[in-house]
């Protein structure tokens, strides 16, 4: 069925050689993907939210056909992976993150009319396409400039356009808002929105937590290259209902956060460093027990607290709760 995507224990390992000394080089497996199991419903704008290094991009080029998966298997708009890649091809359109596939030479409508005749489109279907493209993303000023004079938000938007112009079922987007100003990524996002709206099934990859809750009808916490959470997001967020989360910031030390963890009731820590020291501390305890130990704790490893208040559960608070790390980790194995 055309929009539909069913995964089962997809998973990917790349081979290294690491060089021992000047003569000697062993190999390494690096496991980019586990297994990694998921159905995604016709019209459904599915999210795969998760930390750089996480494997989301491993899974988005895997589905798109441009890795061969290791092991696993998947059908994606009724189409066997790895048998029927022409189909799978012709029937989805694709962004990627960083993406270099645009012709720089060539302006934005000679690249919107060169990819649609790869889609075998009319001549006149192309250039009608390119121009509803152009239009509805806002290009029209540099739609007949070169590429390589935009800015790197305009390439991403010409990115977004290029995998519009088949107009196809299934809509796949690796980070869409990289790099884009804020206008833009909003404007991004509505034009996701509604082209959901319209039928299309949209998986969207992303590391921000507010695009994966206000654009996601089910999202998939995903690390390491494993799925740790599914569900829609109040879902995820009430499997924290039976724990508290406390955020503390301030100038706080890795001995005082160390001794935060060893707390009684106390199940996960996560540090982020952004000018001050922020603690979110996952508690099997109410906040009202869990407080007075926590400030007592702090002060004790002379720890000076600025802020500290119970916070509403998020899905980064689901993901802290899994890992013990903030979204803003980079998981990439070095």
């Amino acid at each position: 069925m055309h929009g539909e995507v069913i995964i089962e224990q997809l998973a990917k390992t790349y081979l290294t050689r690491q060089r021992r000394g000047l003569f000697r080089a062993e190999e390494k497996s690096v496991p980019a993907l586990k297994g990694v199991s998921l159905d995604i419903q016709p019209g459904e704008l599915f999210g795969l939210l998760g930390p750089n290094g996480a494997g989301k991009t491993t899974l988005i080029k895997c589905l798109t056909t441009l890795l061969l998966p290791t092991s696993g298997r998947a059908r994606i708009n009724g189409y066997e992976l790895t048998r029927e890649d022409n189909a799978i091809r012709a029937t989805t359109g694709c962004m990627l993150m960083g993406e270099r596939g645009l012709y720089w030479k060539l302006t934005a409508r000679e690249n919107l009319v060169f990819f649609g005749a790869l889609y075998h489109l009319d001549p006149a279907a192309r250039r009608r396409r390119a121009d509803e493209l152009i239009e509805q993303l806002g290009l029209g000023e540099i739609a007949d400039r070169a590429v390589e004079s935009y800015s790197s938000g305009q390439r991403m938007k010409l990115a977004f356009a290029k995998a519009l112009i088949n107009d196809a079922p299934l809509l796949i987007l690796d980070e869409p808002t990289n790099t884009l100003d804020v206008p833009s990524a909003r404007e991004l996002r509505a034009v996701v929105r509604e082209l959901n709206a319209r039928g299309k099934t949209v998986i969207y990859t992303t590391h921000i937590m507010s695009e994966a809750e206000t654009l996601c009808d089910r999202v998939a916490i995903v690390d390491r290259g494993e799925v740790l959470a599914l569900g829609t997001v109040p879902e995820l967020k009430a499997s924290l209902q039976r724990d508290s989360v406390v955020k503390v910031e301030g100038v706080i030390s890795s001995r005082a956060s160390q001794a935060v963890e060893r707390l009684p009731g106390v199940s996960r820590v996560a540090t982020t460093l952004n000018g001050h020291t922020t603690l979110t501390v996952v508690s099997q305890d109410t906040p009202a027990a869990l407080l007075p130990r926590l400030i007592e704790t702090l002060t004790a490893h002379q720890a000076v607290i600025q802020k500290i208040a119970p916070d509403e559960p998020t899905l980064e608070d689901v993901f802290i709760a899994r890992t013990g790390r903030t979204l803003a980790d980079d998981t990439r194995v070095k």
